[in-house]
């Protein structure tokens, strides 16, 4: 494949680069269509991205259809078909800026402003159609095979809530149609693994735009499974000697102004309320809560580690374009910790929270991560906590921490929490990109801004360090997780439904619901389809809903005083008595058995 860069000479394109480059040259390809369908389009920035391209624009008061997208995709088409040659070229500054200003790229002079120091721009062109740009690109827009116009979302010029308000318009581009094919087929199955159109047809939670964008709520058969989940969590962390407490899921102003959040976090967060002369905020987090706590009272060495949990409720000011299902809301639930103790038991509390880290993933079968250090970027001064000699610190305490661990991991710079690093551990779902499910941060900044204390060995007041770390991450996101990798076939001990019973006539319809009592009273959660249908459509119906087990009972079974057990994946386990059945069904809830 033949690439163009900005000096015009002509190259083999590295192979590792092919898509780079494709995707860049489609967005170019896609601004050149839009720019025809609409003359008045101001351009902003288009670059191509990990999975595709996109380009923001300012349409004016225009608001895009589905069509208005389709009709950009037939341009772009018709565009590679015209074979246009993509030729560079380089202007000094003035020059540069006149161009821009005759074609009225309002946001691309703004950006040259931004870069006082370049004295020269480059540019490509194809067609009528020019963009500033580095480079590289495909040689001809022939070349362009294969692309999609995805979607359109908002997107704020310079990523600053400050300005206007832009049109992302998203795509894809690959190498051949095979490759997007391949991609469409995998799209295919990401919209029936995800988990908000699961969730609906299982009555798991709801949406209403009355009650707000990115508020979900949880209906009984989705609460069961949260329940679940926090029981779960819980028992882990007490075995582990954690402390879980309650805390109110807002606070003064001041108290995440002393936290270092309202100057770090601020985009972030709610907007305050005042009342009383008093302003306070929902919560983003619930550090500044649990550091209140620790000082509720004088500590001495031989209290730490003291390790505090919470399942606590936390509210953050989402964009709309980023919100999805329980994945990525405005309200969630954190299963949070904060973890005091001396610089000594830095080394013994990290390995702790990795081994229940890793001991849950065995226990969910979580076997596609992986494990990143997260730290600050240093240019960014308004981000982060500034004092360079914590920082360094932290970082390096961190990695040689997770390197005698023998954990593997990788760093990405910018990624850390405002007030330290953190061990991220990103996990890949069944569809889609991967994101943080559990997390672990050092922290030696807000200790010190909340002035903790604990008293050493020789009696003299010492700061303690904060282990920052959230298992399950949210439940919210960690169930969102579980619903699209097992499609809502939950094992048995998470199920809403674990047993329904599915009497064959009427007349077994009082033994059925003998048997619904007897399960209940084992604690197990049972239902019993009482209705007029045939057994077929019972089980068929039954089967949709994910239930784990059936007990198809008639008249042999009333007569034996047995159970016909069938499960959701169509296997027929035969006939057994309703102890036999109770004790499989126990032993699967209490080993927490994930099939």
């Amino acid at each position: 494949m033949k690439i163009i860069y900005k000096d015009g000479h002509v190259d083999e394109c590295p192979q590792d680069q092919e898509l780079h480059v494709i995707r860049h040259t489609a967005a170019h390809v896609m601004a050149q269509a839009i720019k025809r369908l609409y003359p008045e389009a101001d351009f902003a920035f288009g670059p191509a991205t990990e999975n595709g391209f996109y380009y923001d624009v300012d349409l004016g008061d225009t608001k895009l259809t589905d069509e208005d997208l389709a009709s950009i995709e037939k341009e772009m088409h018709k565009i590679t078909k015209e074979n246009l040659a993509i030729k560079p070229f380089i202007l000094p500054r003035a020059e540069a800026v006149k161009l821009m200003e005759e074609r009225k790229e309002n946001y691309k002079i703004e950006h040259m402003a931004d870069l006082a120091d370049e004295t020269e721009f480059s540019f490509f062109q194809q067609g009528e159609y020019v963009d500033m740009c580095i480079g590289p690109h495909l040689t001809y827009t022939k070349a362009l095979k294969a692309f999609k116009i995805t979607q359109q979302s908002g997107a704020y010029w310079k990523n600053d809530k400050e300005n206007k308000m832009l049109t992302r318009i998203n795509g894809v581009a690959f190498r051949n149609q095979e490759e997007l094919d391949a991609w469409e087929k995998e799209q295919q199955e990401a919209r029936e693994r995800d988990h908000r159109k699961i969730g609906k047809e299982m009555g798991l939670f709801m949406t209403d735009d009355l009650v707000g964008r990115g508020l979900p709520m949880f209906l009984p058969a989705g609460y069961t499974v949260w329940q679940e989940l926090e029981n779960y969590i819980k028992e882990k962390e007490r075995a582990r000697g954690y402390l879980h407490v309650m805390t109110p899921c807002i606070g003064t102003v001041n108290l995440y102004k002393t936290s270092g959040h309202w100057d770090h976090y601020r985009e972030n967060m709610f907007p305050a309320m005042e009342m009383e002369g008093e302003s306070y905020v929902l919560r983003p987090m619930n550090c500044p809560h649990h550091m209140m706590i620790y000082a509720n009272r004088p500590h001495s060495y031989r209290d730490l580690p003291m390790r505090i949990g919470e399942i606590a409720h936390d509210f953050r000011y989402e964009s709309s374009g980023t919100l999805k299902g329980i994945e990525r809301g405005r309200h969630f639930c954190q299963n949070d910790a904060h973890l005091f103790c001396t610089p000594e038991q830095i080394k013994s509390e990290v390995a702790n929270v990795c081994d229940l880290i890793f001991e849950v993933y065995k226990d969910f079968n979580i076997t596609d991560y992986r494990c990143v250090l997260s730290l600050r970027d240093p240019a960014d001064k308004k981000k982060y906590h500034d004092d360079d000699a914590m920082w360094n610190h932290a970082e390096q305490a961190l990695r040689e921490v997770l390197t005698e661990l023998g954990i593997h991991f990788t760093e990405e710079i910018g990624e850390a929490a405002f007030y330290g690093p953190k061990l991220d551990v990103n996990v890949k779902p069944a569809v889609g990109a991967e994101y943080t499910l559990s997390t672990c941060q050092l922290d030696f900044c807000l200790p010190a801004k909340f002035h903790l204390q604990y008293a050493d060995k020789n009696g003299e007041e010492q700061t303690p360090v904060v282990l920052h770390r959230a298992i399950l991450g949210s439940l919210d996101r960690f169930m969102a997780y579980l619903i699209e990798e097992t499609m809502g076939a939950f094992p048995a001990w998470l199920a809403p439904v674990q047993v329904k019973v599915l009497p064959i006539t009427d007349r077994a319809l009082d033994y059925a619901n003998e048997l619904s009592a007897a399960l209940d009273a084992r604690g197990f959660r049972v239902e019993v389809d009482d209705r007029n249908e045939k057994i077929g459509k019972k089980i068929r119906e039954t089967t949709l809903e994910k239930v784990p087990y059936m007990l198809v009972v008639g008249d042999r079974d009333i007569e034996n005083k047995t159970v016909s057990v069938r499960t959701r994946g169509g296997e027929d386990l035969g006939a057994m008595s309703l102890e036999e059945f109770s004790a499989k069904l126990d032993e699967e809830v209490r080993t927490k058995a994930i099939h």
